[in-house]
C-alpha cells in the first residue's frame, strides 16, 4: 500500500466516526472535549500528589516533569510539527470537507497533524501510569484519554492517523521524561518500594488513587446530564 493510498483509508476511517443524527452525542462531545471539563480531574491528580509526597522538593519535582511533558507534547506539537507538516484538518480537507459533519459550528484550526488531544491526555496518562502503579487509575486514565481522542474524531478536526501518532508521541514523551523523573528522584530522595495492600510499589495509597477514578466517574456523569440539557436548548 503506497502513501497516497494510506492518506485515502485514513479519510474513510475518519468519515465512519464522524458524527451523527444525535444531539445527545453532539451536547456529550462538545462537553467531554473541552479542557474545562477535565479540570476536576488536574485538580484531584496534583492532590493525589500533594498527599502521597513528603517534601515540597518531591511535589515540585513530579510538577516540573508533569509541565515537561506538557511542553514537549502539545506544545512542541502546535508550535512547530503542525506548521511544519501542514497537513490539513478534515474539515478543511479540499478532498473530504465539504462531506465532514461539523457540529456546532466548530472546526479547528487549519492544520491538525498530529493531534494535540491525544499527545497531551495519553502523555498525562502513560506518566501517571508509570507514577503511581495503580491498575485501576491506569485504566481509567488511559480510557479518559481514548474518549478525547473520539471527542476529536467525532468533530471531524482530526483524522485517526493524527490520532495515533499524537498517542505514540505521548506516550514516548512520558516515558522518557518519567526515566529521568526516575533517577533524579532516586539520586535526590533515595528508593523505597513498598510492599502493602494499602499503598502501590511506589508509595502511594489506592484509596488516594480511587479518588482520581471518582472524579472521572463524576466528571462523565455530569457530561452525561450537560448533554441531556442541549437537547431542550
Amino acid at each position: 500500500m503506497d502513501f497516497e493510498s494510506l492518506i485515502e483509508l485514513d479519510r474513510q476511517l475518519l468519515l465512519q466516526f464522524n458524527g451523527s443524527p444525535s444531539l445527545f452525542l453532539d451536547g456529550l462531545v462538545r462537553t467531554l472535549t473541552s479542557a474545562l471539563t477535565w479540570i476536576p480531574l488536574y485538580i484531584s491528580l496534583f492532590y493525589l500528589v500533594l498527599k502521597n509526597k513528603d517534601t515540597a522538593s518531591q511535589i515540585v519535582l513530579i510538577v516540573a516533569a508533569v509541565g515537561v511533558c506538557l511542553l514537549l507534547t502539545g506544545t512542541v506539537d502546535d508550535l512547530i510539527v503542525k506548521p511544519l507538516v501542514g497537513r490539513w484538518r478534515p474539515t478543511h480537507d479540499p478532498v473530504i470537507g465539504s462531506v465532514v459533519d461539523i457540529v456546532n459550528d466548530y472546526r479547528g484550526g487549519r492544520f491538525g497533524f498530529f493531534s494535540a488531544h491525544a499527545c497531551n491526555t495519553f502523555g498525562i496518562a502513560v506518566f501517571f501510569c508509570w507514577l503511581v502503579r495503580s491498575r485501576l487509575l491506569s485504566l481509567s486514565l488511559v480510557l479518559w484519554s481514548l474518549v478525547n481522542c473520539w471527542t476529536r474524531l467525532y468533530l471531524g478536526v482530526h483524522f485517526p492517523g493524527d490520532i495515533l501518532c499524537g498517542l505514540l508521541w505521548g506516550a514516548v514523551i512520558a516515558s522518557v521524561v518519567y526515566f529521568f523523573y526516575y533517577r533524579f528522584n532516586r539520586k535526590l530522595f533515595g528508593q523505597n518500594r513498598f510492599i502493602s495492600s494499602q499503598y502501590t510499589s511506589t508509595g502511594f495509597l489506592y484509596a488516594d488513587a480511587d479518588i482520581v477514578v471518582s472524579v472521572l466517574v463524576l466528571t462523565l456523569i455530569y457530561a452525561l446530564l450537560r448533554a441531556c440539557l442541549f437537547l431542550y436548548v
